[in-house]
């Protein structure tokens, strides 16, 4: 005979509820939503609370809750209530850790787009700029907010009118329809946990909620050029809380591995074979070291 535990929601602290309901209801696809505010200022940040609901007219609909600890409410829904435009982004296996890092509670005036390394391309229709990187980006109208409540974990919903759609067009077919193996899409379950609509299906990204990441934007300028370390190195970098200091840069420096790399005199292989060493540090999560390395060069 099935065992079941029956719950009355009524009876759960809102963060028991809200982890449960996130983990039951799964996978949810990611909106990483770009708006500005009344001065111009832009913003980009994700949302699994998420989906399309219409074709006709085409409606997207996204959830900016109420923070749970404090009941105070998110900088995209006050910037979609002082500007009605929106860019949602969607987000593929390419750019989920740089997506991650982006929802990080930075202060009102850091521009996203920069601390999790993503070009900020400008729109035809909106306001808001498009995420560059992104495989697919939605122009929206803002139909208008519907707050679900007034306490903390209350959703609010963004109703969004689609105006203009922008596709990479290598995530299409030979018959011009988007491609789903091509597209490799990514979906919010619960916790620390994403999955992967291609290939392996689940892994995980700490999620840089209680922490303030240093961002791609502070990584040592050669790093932003490299050939060897792609979007997802450089947003699990960025996600580091501190840059390393200079007693363990210089013990690296003075590492036999180390200073042979920087006695190269080709400057291009130089940084080839340090980005290579950071790499190998990267896939044992060993990040620290690896951020390290790369400081090891100007």
């Amino acid at each position: 005979m099935l065992q079941i535990k029956s719950i009355d929601p009524k009876t759960l602290p809102v963060p028991e509820l809200h982890q449960l309901l996130l983990s039951a209801v799964a996978p949810r696809p990611i909106a990483l939503a770009s708006t500005i505010d009344s001065e111009g200022q832009v913003n980009l940040s994700p949302f699994s609370f998420f989906n399309v609901f219409s074709a006709n007219p085409p409606i997207l609909i996204f959830s900016p809750a109420r923070r749970g600890r404090d009941n105070t409410t998110k900088h995209t829904y006050e910037n979609a209530k002082a500007n009605p435009e929106v860019v949602i982004n969607i987000v593929n296996y390419d750019i989920v850790e740089q997506m991650s890092l982006s929802s990080t509670e930075y202060d009102k005036e850091v521009n996203e787009f920069v601390k999790a390394g993503f070009t900020q391309v400008p729109s035809e229709i909106v306001r808001p700029p498009r995420v560059g990187e992104a495989p697919i980006s939605f122009e929206c109208s803002v139909d208008k907010v519907v707050a679900l409540g007034d306490q903390g974990g209350a959703g609010n919903l963004v109703i969004c009118k689609v105006e203009r759609i922008h596709i990479q067009t290598k995530y299409l077919s030979e018959a011009g329809k988007l491609d789903t193996e091509k597209l490799d899409l990514v979906a919010r379950m619960g916790s620390s946990w994403y999955c992967r609509a291609n290939g392996d299906a689940l892994f995980e990204i700490p999620k840089p909620t209680f922490n303030k990441g240093i961002g791609v934007d502070q990584l040592p300028k050669h790093v932003l050029k490299s050939t060897i370390l792609n979007g997802n190195h450089l947003g699990r970098l960025g996600n580091l809380e501190k840059l390393p200091g200079d007693e363990r840069i210089e013990k690296l420096i003075n590492s036999r591995e180390i200073a042979t790399i920087l006695k190269m005199d080709n400057e291009l292989e130089k940084r080839n074979r340090l980005h290579q060493h950071a790499l190998m540090a990267i896939e044992k999560n060993d990040l620290e070291h690896a951020l390290g390395i790369l400081c090891c060069l100007d």
